[in-house]
């Protein structure tokens, strides 16, 4: 009986050390400049991911207010160069969308990319520290893409502009 309990306890304890440790850092660069700002912490959780970041920016690359925040299909922030245009961060391709739905939403929504996260929250500072939650993601899927924040908010929706409207990308890092 009392082995029962200690081989209970010490597997409580391992799955428990286990969970603990299903995080990663991401550091996160200007694609402008290549320039550290910060780094973003995913973590798993029972009922998804956490995304949270830890960015400290001159408000010149992240001005305050609403980003648009995104994982990307592609574990690359490299530019591309597209109709004779420069892409900044063009490498990380689309938002993640596995199940090839083309549609801009919700975090939580059901027939959208499934790298739609809430709004990144940047205060007057260039201070971005509010943890956001991805309810559809999971921790081991997230390998090998990267994560983006854009320059304008996202209104999570395709209308009136695709893909919430976020703009040009400023900041990527890649998930390893």
């Amino acid at each position: 009986m009392k082995i029962r309990i200690v081989i209970a306890l010490i597997t409580a304890f391992l799955v428990k050390t286990a969970i603990a440790q299903d995080f990663k850092i991401i550091q996160m660069a200007d694609l402008k400049t290549k320039t550290n700002i910060g780094s973003i912490k995913i973590e798993a959780s029972p009922l998804g991911v956490i995304f949270t970041p830890q960015l400290t920016a001159s408000p010149m690359i992240l001005t305050p207010g609403l980003h648009g925040f995104h994982v990307h299909q592609k574990g690359s922030c490299s530019s591309i160069v597209k109709n004779g245009k420069t892409i900044l961060g063009g490498g990380a391709g689309g938002h993640y969308d596995p199940y090839i739905t083309n549609a801009h939403g919700f975090a939580w929504g059901q027939y959208n990319h499934k790298g739609d996260l809430p709004a990144l929250y940047v205060d007057a500072s260039g201070k971005a520290e509010n943890p956001v939650f991805a309810p559809r993601l999971t921790f081991s899927e997230l390998k090998g893409l990267s994560i983006m924040i854009h320059m304008n908010g996202d209104n999570h929706s395709d209308h009136p502009k695709k893909l919430g409207g976020g703009g040009s990308r400023v900041a990527c890092g890649v998930i390893e």
